[in-house]
């Protein structure tokens, strides 16, 4: 099936939210003339699937998603849901949590389920017009609540939103050619995303074979004695953290005025793996207690709390008044230790995953600043620090801008995949079959 770059024939005024004009053929019809809401009841002690809906991959059985949210005790109650049924997340439409279920199942009374009235409708059709853009504005305006967070689309007013309707055949039509067209650029998404992983890898792959092996490959080796360092080139020192670091060097006390103004860094402010931080300006008086540590250029925070989120990044560039949680250890470098180095061995795999393994908890878990300045560390000759930290700014900024070139192209898929979508399911242009005349 191709899509050409062409409009339908003929248009007409729309009464609707959705569109300016409609094809002419279309219809425009209210929600719950398509669509009635079901509220049956699961009985007692039921065993049907438990199906939970999200935004981004629509619904799904529960026991494919362990790792999200929270499991129900009992389904008992719960709204019973048939392949083919629309379901829609009152809080959470506006945001685009809608989805067809493809499961019979059973699904929270926080949602609503809505199941077709005639056979002359195509629900993939309305699914994929429900989650557009237009669809998102649409429902927030006729959702109710005094905040954001708290609007809910009850189906009295998702009901009354009136719909373009196309004819059965061309709803079937679209949301084939949308199920084929999407799955192609999901595709590419998918393999772009898996390329973007893979250089991820060559990059860690080279720190760390930089940081341990260093550059000279014919140099002699020797055995570190350290199990996840192993052999070290021969001429090379090895140290504890401690010993060439200072740790917490600088911290702010009670006697900082309460209306000292910083920049503030906490652990879900920074993403492990591109070196890079977000930060929020606040005075010292209005601050949480936990933002103490004062961090300096060639500076490495490194987490301390949840360390499998690696909240580990390099201040490398000049900063002023920069603040971070106690929930971070600061490793400052001394002197003889060049602070590219010292980055990209304290954000090296190897590192990170040493001070991983050494954390305790299940839900939570920790480590502390003396647990990481017991870590040994492995010290080249200067110049040599300065020459591996200048060869991976090099080499890692070529796979960054290569990554960066990636998520690009992924960005421009996912908005051509709304434009797909949005422009055919409001009639903008038209899908015709091969072959099929103009």
């Amino acid at each position: 099936m191709n899509l050409r770059s062409h409009p339908y024939e003929s248009y007409r005024p729309s009464n609707s939210e959705w569109v300016d004009q409609t094809p002419a053929e279309w219809e425009e019809t209210r929600v719950k003339d398509l669509f009635r809401l079901v509220t049956d009841k699961a009985p007692v002690d039921n065993d049907h699937e438990l199906l939970s809906l999200y935004a981004s991959i629509g619904v799904r059985p529960r026991k494919d998603l362990e790792a999200r949210g929270n499991k129900a005790s009992s389904t008992d109650g719960y709204w019973l849901v048939k392949k083919g049924d629309i379901v829609v997340n009152k809080l959470l439409a506006w945001m685009g949590s809608v989805g067809l279920s493809e499961y019979d199942g059973v699904t929270s009374p926080a949602y609503d389920v809505l199941r077709k009235t005639s056979k002359l409708v195509d629900v993939r059709y309305f699914s994929y017009l429900f989650r557009t853009e237009i669809a998102k504005q649409i429902f927030k305006r006729n959702s109710r609540g005094i905040m954001d967070m708290r609007l809910r689309l009850y189906f009295d007013k998702l009901g009354a939103i009136s719909v373009p309707v196309p004819p059965f055949s061309t709803q079937q039509a679209i949301a084939t050619y949308i199920d084929t067209k999407t799955r192609q650029i999901d595709r590419q998404i998918d393999l772009l995303g898996q390329k973007a992983t893979q250089y991820g890898k060559l990059k860690q792959s080279l720190i760390n074979e930089a940081v341990t092996r260093g550059l000279d490959k014919s140099a002699p080796m020797k055995d570190s004695g350290v199990t996840w360092i192993g052999q070290m080139p021969e001429h090379w020192e090895l140290k504890r953290i401690k010993e060439v670091c200072d740790i917490n060097k600088n911290t702010l006390t009670e006697k900082t005025p309460a209306s000292y103004e910083f920049d503030y860094v906490d652990i879900g402010s920074v993403t492990y793996g591109v070196r890079e931080y977000t930060k929020e300006r606040m005075t010292f008086d209005a601050a949480p207690s936990r933002a103490k540590r004062i961090v300096q250029k060639g500076d490495t925070i490194i987490s301390t709390v949840r360390t499998y989120l690696k909240a580990i990044a390099t201040i490398d560039t000049e900063v002023v008044d920069l603040i971070v949680s106690t929930g971070f250890a600061v490793i400052s470098p001394r002197k003889k230790i060049a602070d590219r180095y010292c980055s990209y061995l304290l954000t090296s795999n190897c590192i990170v995953d040493e001070i991983c393994a050494l954390s305790n908890g299940v839900s939570y878990p920790a480590t502390n600043a003396t647990v990481i300045g017991d870590l040994f560390f492995l010290i080249p000759p200067l110049a040599e620090q300065v020459s591996i930290g200048a060869y991976l700014d090099d080499k890692t900024a070529q796979i960054d801008r290569t990554v960066t070139a990636i998520g690009s192209h992924i960005d421009k898929l996912k908005d051509l995949r709304k434009a797909l979508i949005n422009d055919v399911v409001t009639g903008k242009i038209k899908v015709v079959s091969e072959g099929q005349a103009v």
